[in-house]
């Protein structure tokens, strides 16, 4: 067998991303000549000549011997070799050339559409190189390049080479990644060409295998090297599943045995090639066990050969003879070209065989045809003939799902839920659904249409109910769905997935699927027969199942038994024998397509099915010619005909945004200007390799989206600080124009002007400087002084002008605007290529000032458009700074520019920055200052947990969703610093501090932790010395009663209390003895005493000031509002008082008015509410509206009228536009649907434009910066800067700011010119999730605040933290109010309970009698799931016996993440998943039961995971209140938020 070859030629640093070409795992072998006469090129000619550290070449079991010596001759009758257009180059040594990349030795190369050939240019095996000399047509690339835009950087070649060798890489990265050499290059093998993608597959799918089986085995990739063969077989398929050149298990399972040898081979090469202390791959038995077996295969398939009269042997009969020829010295074993070819055919043969049976084994036995139904023989079943009717006003699917890809895969396409729905056909007559065809086939004669309500598959209604008393959740589709109606295009095939008592049943036209919910009440009737047929088919499946000898069923049997069944059973058709035939046969065609979606050959092929289908054949129905590939046109009309009927204005309409003009500018040029960029690459109609497995870890929630957003975000990089500028090559006179002003303070001479190449430049002014020749557009610079050095240079320091198309914006910036940044540095005058104009402006702020603005915006624009026209030179303007380190634009400061002084306002910054880098030890080494923070004896610091080793040994990792390993920061109190006495000078890393340990609760046990005060430690007489560097910053211990109130379950202070001691080796807690005499922190006092005094009040409050302190906070007004969890963080806060809110969903509403009775609550469209406010104002003209929104506007009371808020009146706008396009909990996002609740977004930033409030708040999921190519978030930015604010943007995590649960979301600050911009707040709690980071260009990306999965001040909140004191409750628990029957336990308990002495909506969904009974199986221990259920049968109430497993979950489980977490338990000591708007143990978010009780969780406890307090109340019904929780932003976290708020306010009023 041929191996691998060159990877030791590679040099060490190529350029390759992610250290494809020099991976540490990589098989090696050598190549030798015909005869072993001739050589081909060896990379090392012997080992001297081998670099440090390279390895020995490992012998192999099997390797090729002769290579043929040919000239090439590229066949001209060839039709083969694929020409295309590209740049061409005739010798490899020429593209080599023309792809030049920064090779350090031997040049490496991508290879795309590339063909293997002879010499006659015929498509040859991959392997064929080891019996014929091969050569290589295709495309060159540099190694970097992959897309197919990278395509434009290549150049192809044809017929060049001969290959020498050949390797597999790509073990480290588990991808693998073939490799052929040449005598002149090395080069990846990317991609073949379509018509070689048949050749190079069989290879590939080998090379996927030996990178498979290292993962298993390796331990540095999490393997068991100590792995049976049958356990290795097992994880293999499992992992290959997923390719479509498999049938199945079996013949994935046959390929990796038929290739034991080649991967053996492989894999022994790593041992030699790597210096890793795994255990070597040649001492594994399940590897020699693995080549064993495939040696039997080989010689069973000889003697095979041999019985049948054809005596053909390939390689030695036996191991010893192998061993006979290695101990020859012969370094391969030698094997004629014959032999060796007719084994490549060999394979080459049963690899398309296996294909073959792939295609074939899928096919059931009605995969061919499709027999078509009689619409007369099932009449009979059916209600009379009906006309569909309806009162909504639809929207047709083809602008709901809007898009530019004409031809996808049906399995891509967006897949939605269908409510309220009816069929119906060309006449509008109501029609079944049985008529249609269960699979897409050819000349279909029935086109078949459909209406209903289409809202996001978001796992709220994953199943449809079969019958009513088996209903997951009573009401599981609300009365009136909140959805858009719409009417759909012809439907072309249908599905039905069934588990048990549940069936799903979807539709598919060309442009979505369409799960099933509940039809409308005119056609349940036409949809029964259907769901009873499919109940049918699974009944028989039951009752087959339960047979001992299932082809002793015949026909008749089965529907004798089927007469049998009682009256109440659910697929009861009648008692009478014949009747119950003449159902089957004409509504067979629904049950053999259930029957051939069942995962057991047994039942598929039973004698009922033959029985069947020979019934069927004899009625002489159509049959139906199933189509192969499921590649969907949409190039077809919507022949609908509700397309040409009128229709009613729907109450549940989208409505479009009502915006005004300067947003609905912005948004419409950029959309006019830029194509919508295309989410896929072109499909062709070759099947795809593999099917992407989703991931639905709440924790991973779409981190890809940001290598997506990365990918779209073609930006100028921005030229370094610290590079040499090319000098001018015109040589002119450089002189100052006037005299010196001053000096620097290094003795430079100051200067306010100057002559340069003829132009003045003064200070104040922009300068274009000339960089390197690869940068597209000169830099601008701002001139901050002039000087002259004492060497008579002349120079200018100047702050770096980035254009807007080289941030965040990207191609959203106006062209004509730029931005300052901190990036400043010293030029010679020489360097400046010409001045340029730009305008810093500071146009009067206020929304007095919006149209004067706006207009002299509109008389700018048109200047610089004719100035464009005429060819000038563009003029700029500049009003912010941009700073990507904080991710924030700011208004530039002009006071501090251009002062020709000598002084830089970047220069401040960078010094200031440096110095906190400046570690100091004082003169009494009694204090140091490191990173910026003063330490003194005494104090109270944090130091990482890692530091100490009892800490050390345990297992620092987490999982999901867990808090395994997570440990908050280590409290210490400074006793002495240890300063070196032999060194000069001191660094922190040489200097040590002696500390006292203090101990948390969590150290001694979780229910320790549980029953005490978050802020609790203990002392100890532990005292350690430490390095400087392990310090992770300063706290505060203080008395207990001198801690700070509060109110909510949020900490911001670094506060601690201490009244016990610790003693470790008796792990005891004791009463701090009295002489123990703590030095406490001697902080800001916080009067905790009178605060007692004065009664219980927010911070800093009393009854008396209460009145003036609400007059001082901002008026706000919240839009999107829902229950009002943004509102009530922001509030008890202390820095806002939300006097107007509004909220579409009349629910949600009531519950914000509930809780904020001092509100002015409009529910109601936004859309119309701006309008509304801007016909008041008098300022319709300026809102562009739909006509229903104007309309809608007028009827609006007098009363609403008069309680609007207008201009002036509103300091603070929050909200958080509708998520579920942006969100990846929604399958829902690629709609224009979604597109239509996205404009919302136009409507929120008009709010702020038109209001031009001083400060505006947005939050959403976090896909909201990734969302839509990243466009809607960078248009966002675009829009508040146009407006004129100062604008931050960030990512944070709910649970790192004491929130129970895993929730990411994105905010976007912004805020007047004359404010202070908030700051992000610190997270305090420890919690698994990683830095989140916002890709500001392809090289850059921000996080707005540090990931605390290492440390931080305070331990995660738990589930038992959270609730782990409320009462016991059964299924279905529906009584709204309880007593709490016991005291609260933990720190959170406490906050989140408040005063409240009654315990309100403690209420649960009740789930069916089968999901029960599941639950109750489901073990209480955490991370269980539907995965750890018994693979049994249940008895149900009403007699039926069912599965205790879903069917559909096995079956399906490969191509979703094994539907991890479904059923699921959560854990006591972990944390909540990601809140949604509907709990059920099949949705999303499956992990919904109560740790211990049979349940799912109560409202109250989910309420709990988002930090509302016990007292917050929710309206509506359970499912109202469900989604009201899922949609609201964490209190808490908006505490945080609103205490950085404030502190912006304070500093605005302080300076």
């Amino acid at each position: 067998m041929g191996s691998a070859a060159l990877l030791d030629s590679l040099p060490p640093d190529t350029g390759v991303k992610k250290n494809k070409n020099k991976p540490k795992s990589a098989a090696i072998k050598q190549v030798v000549a015909a005869g072993q006469k001739e050589r081909k090129r060896s990379v090392f000619d012997s080992d001297d000549q081998k670099p440090a550290g390279s390895s020995k070449r490992p012998k192999r079991a099997a390797a090729c011997l002769d290579f043929k010596e040919k000239s090439v001759h590229i066949s001209e009758k060839s039709s083969v070799i694929e020409i295309k257009q590209d740049q061409y180059a005739g010798e490899e040594a020429v593209a080599i050339r023309l792809t030049a990349a920064q090779d350090d030795g031997r040049p490496c190369r991508r290879l795309t559409d590339f063909i293997f050939h002879n010499s006659e240019g015929v498509p040859q095996p991959f392997e064929a190189l080891e019996v014929d000399d091969v050569f290589i047509s295709g495309l060159l690339l540099p190694l970097e390049e992959s897309s197919e835009k990278g395509k434009n950087n290549g150049v192809r070649c044809e017929g060049f080479g001969r290959i020498e060798e050949w390797a597999i890489s790509g073990y480290e990265d588990g991808s693998p990644v073939v490799w052929v050499s040449t005598d002149i290059a090395d080069y990846d093998c990317f991609k073949p060409s379509s018509s070689y993608k048949k050749f190079y597959d069989h290879f590939f799918a080998k090379a996927f295998a030996c990178i498979e089986v290292y993962k298993k085995l390796s331990k540095s990739s999490g393997g068991n090297p100590d792995s049976t063969l049958d356990e290795l077989l097992a994880g293999i398929v499992r992992a290959m599943s997923g390719m479509k050149c498999f049938s199945g298990g079996a013949s994935i399972k046959d390929f990796i045995l038929s290739q034991g040898e080649f991967i053996y081979n492989q894999l022994i090469g790593l041992d030699e090639t790597t210096k890793q202390n795994d255990q070597s791959f040649v001492e594994l038995p399940v590897l020699a066990v693995l080549r064993d077996e495939s040696s039997k295969r080989r010689d069973s398939a000889q003697e095979n050969l041999g019985s049948s009269g054809r005596n053909l042997t390939i390689g030695p009969k036996t191991r010893d003879e192998e061993k006979k020829k290695k101990e020859s010295g012969s370094l391969f074993p030698s094997e004629e070209d014959d032999v060796k070819l007719a084994r490549l055919l060999q394979e080459e043969e049963y690899w398309h065989s296996m294909k073959q049976k792939k295609t074939q084994g899928s096919a059931s036995l009605s995969s061919k045809y499709y027999i078509k139904i009689n619409e007369d023989e099932i009449a009979s079943d059916y209600p009379l003939p009906a006309y569909y009717k309806t009162s909504n006003q639809e929207t047709d699917e083809y602008i709901v799902f809007d898009t530019d890809i004409d031809t996808c895969y049906t399995d891509e396409l967006p897949r939605s839920m269908l409510h309220n729905w009816a069929l119906y056909n060309s006449d509008s007559r109501l029609i079944s659904l049985e008529l249609l065809p269960m699979k897409p086939c050819a000349d279909i004669d029935m086109t078949i249409f459909g209406s209903g309500v289409m809202t996001a598959d978001d796992g709220t209604g994953f199943h449809f109910d079969t019958n009513a008393n088996l209903s997951s959740s009573n009401g599981s589709v609300p009365p009136e769905v909140d959805g858009i109606p719409i009417y759909l295009s012809a439907i072309k095939e249908w599905m039905i997935e069934f588990g048990s008592s549940m069936v799903f049943i979807s539709i598919r036209t060309d442009m979505a699927w369409y799960r099933l919910g509940k039809p409308t009440k005119q056609y349940a009737p036409w949809y029964e027969p259907v769901l009873k047929t499919a109940r049918l088919a699974i009944s028989i499946i039951t009752l087959l199942k339960e047979q001992s000898r299932v082809a002793r069923m015949s026909f008749a049997d089965v529907t004798k038994r089927v007469s049998e069944f009682k009256k109440d059973h659910p697929a009861y058709i009648s008692s009478n024998t014949e009747a119950v035939e003449r159902y089957v046969v004409v509504h067979g065609q629904i049950i053999l397509q259930q029957f051939s979606e069942f995962p057991d050959e047994k039942i598929i092929k039973c004698a009922f099915v033959i029985g069947l289908t020979k019934k069927m054949e004899e009625r002489h129905h159509t049959k139906w010619l199933v189509k192969k590939k499921k590649v969907v046109h949409r190039n077809e009309l919507n022949l609908n005909p509700r397309a040409a009927m009128a229709s009613v204005v729907s109450k549940r309409k989208a409505m479009q945004a009502s915006t005004t003009r300067l947003i609905n500018r912005i948004w419409g040029e950029y959309y006019s200007n830029h194509a919508p960029e295309d989410s896929k690459e072109g499909l062709s109609c070759d099947a795809k390799e593999e099917d992407e497995a989703e991931d639905q870890d709440e924790n991973e929630e779409d981190d890809a989206e940001e290598e997506k957003l990365v990918s779209s975000l073609k930006t100028h990089a921005p030229p370094s600080a610290s590079r040499r500028i090319k000098p001018c090559s015109v040589s002119k006179e450089i002189r100052w124009d006037g005299e010196s002003v001053g000096k620097t303070s290094s003795g430079d001479a100051l200067f306010k002007q100057a002559i340069v190449h003829g132009k003045v430049v003064v200070v104040g002014s922009a300068v274009l400087v000339e960089g390197d020749e690869s940068e597209v557009l000169p830099t601008i610079y701002y001139v901050e002084y002039m000087f002259e050095k004492l060497d008579g240079s002349k120079m200018f320091h100047g702050r770096m002008m980035q254009r807007g198309s080289q941030t965040i914006l990207g191609n959203t910036a106006n062209e004509r605007e730029v931005f300052l940044t901190n990036e400043c540095m010293n030029f010679e005058l020489e360097d400046v290529s010409q001045t340029v104009v730009v305008d810093l402006r500071s146009i009067p702020w206020g929304h007095q000032h919006r149209k004067a603005n706006a207009n002299a915006d509109k008389i700018n624009r048109a200047r610089a458009e004719d100035q464009k026209k005429k060819g000038l030179q563009i003029e700029y303007h500049c009003r912010s700074l941009y700073w990507p380190e904080k991710g924030a634009f700011f208004s530039i400061r002009l006071d501090t520019m251009g002062v020709g002084s000598g002084f830089c306002h970047s220069c401040t910054i960078k010094k200031v920055h440096s110095d906190k880098e400046i570690f100091k030890v004082n003169a009494s080494e009694t204090g140091f200052v490191y990173k910026g923070t003063e330490y003194v004896v005494h104090d109270f610091v944090y130091v990482s947990h890692h530091s100490f080793s009892a800490e050390r040994l345990e297992n620092e990792t987490f999982k999901g969703g867990r808090n395994v390993g997570l440990k908050a920061y280590v409290v210490c109190q400074l006793l002495e610093i240890v300063v070196p006495k032999v060194l000069k000078q001191t660094t922190a890393k040489s200097t040590q501090v002696k500390v006292r340990r203090f101990f948390r609760p969590e150290v001694i046990s979780a229910d320790k932790a549980y029953s005490s005060d978050i802020r609790e430690i203990y002392y100890s007489e532990e005292i350690h010395i430490l390095s400087v560097e392990t310090l992770e910053g300063r706290c505060e211990v203080r008395k207990k009663h001198e801690l700070p109130s509060h109110d909510v379950p949020a900490l911001y202070e670094h506060i601690f209390f201490c009244e016990h001691l610790y003693e470790p080796s008796k792990g005891s807690v004791k009463q701090l003895p009295s002489h123990i005499k703590l030095r406490y922190s001697t902080g800001k006092a916080d009067d905790a005493t009178s605060r007692k005094k004065k009664g219980k009040c927010k911070e800093g409050e009393n009854d008396v000031d209460v009145e003036k302190l609400k007059a001082a906070r901002l008026s706000t007004l919240d839009i999107f509002a829902g229950c009002g969890g943004l509102s009530e963080g922001l509030q008890q806060s202390g820095v806002s008082i939300t006097k107007w809110a509004i909220e579409y969903e009349e629910a949600a509403g009531d519950a914000f008015k509930l809780n904020h009775p001092e509100s002015l609550m409009f529910i109601n469209n936004c859309n119309v509410i701006l309008r509304a406010v801007m016909e008041k104002c008098g300022d319709a003209e300026d809102c562009i509206s739909t006509p229903e929104a104007a309309e809608l506007a007028t009827k609006l009371s007098e009363t609403e009228v008069d309680n609007l808020p207008v201009p002036g009146q509103v300091d603070f706008i929050n909200g958080g536009p509708p998520c579920q396009g942006f969100s990846g909990m929604n399958r829902f996002n690629q709609s224009t649907w979604s597109k239509v609740q996205c404009e919302m977004i136009l409507a929120f930033l008009s709010f702020a434009d038109y209001y031009r409030p001083k400060f505006f708040l947005l939050e959403n999921v976090r896909n909201f910066v990734s969302f839509n190519h990243g466009q809607t978030f960078r248009l966002t930015l675009a829009s508040l800067l146009e407006m004129g604010y100062q604008v931050r943007f960030g990512i944070l995590e709910a649970g790192a700011y004491g929130v129970p649960q895993s929730r990411k979301r994105a905010f976007i600050w912004a805020a007047a010119p004359e404010e202070t911009l908030p700051e992000w707040p610190e997270p305090m709690h420890v919690f698994a999730a990683p830095e989140l980071k916002v890709s500001l260009s392809e090289n850059l990306q921000y996080a707005a605040v540090r990931s605390t999965s290492t440390g931080a001040p305070f331990r995660p909140i738990t589930v038992r933290d959270t609730i782990g004191d409320l009462p016991a409750v059964s299924n279905g628990a529906s009584k709204t109010s309880l007593e709490y029957q016991s005291h609260p336990s933990s720190w959170f308990q406490r906050k989140i309970r408040g005063g409240m002495v009654v315990l309100s909506d403690h209420i649960s969904k009740e789930m069916n009698e089968l999901n029960l009974i599941r639950c109750q199986r489901i073990p209480k221990r955490p991370g269980a799931d539907w995965r750890d259920l018994p693979d049994e049968k249940v008895n149900l109430f009403t007699g039926q016996v069912v599965d205790l497993i879903p069917w559909c979950l096995p079956n399906t489980a490969q191509r979703h993440n094994q539907w991890k977490g479904l059923f699921g338990r959560l854990d006591w000591e972990g944390n909540f998943p990601t809140s949604i708007t509907d709990p059920q143990p099949m949705g999303k978010v499956g992990m919904c039961f109560h740790p211990e009780q049979d349940r799912i969780v109560t409202v109250r406890e989910c309420a709990r995971s988002q930090g509302f307090p016990d007292s917050y109340q929710f309206a509506g019904n359970i499912l109202h209140k469900h989604r009201q929780i899922g949609n609201a932003v964490p209190p808490p976290l908006a505490y945080a938020l609103g205490r950085k708020l404030k502190e912006a306010v304070e500093t605005k009023k302080s300076s």
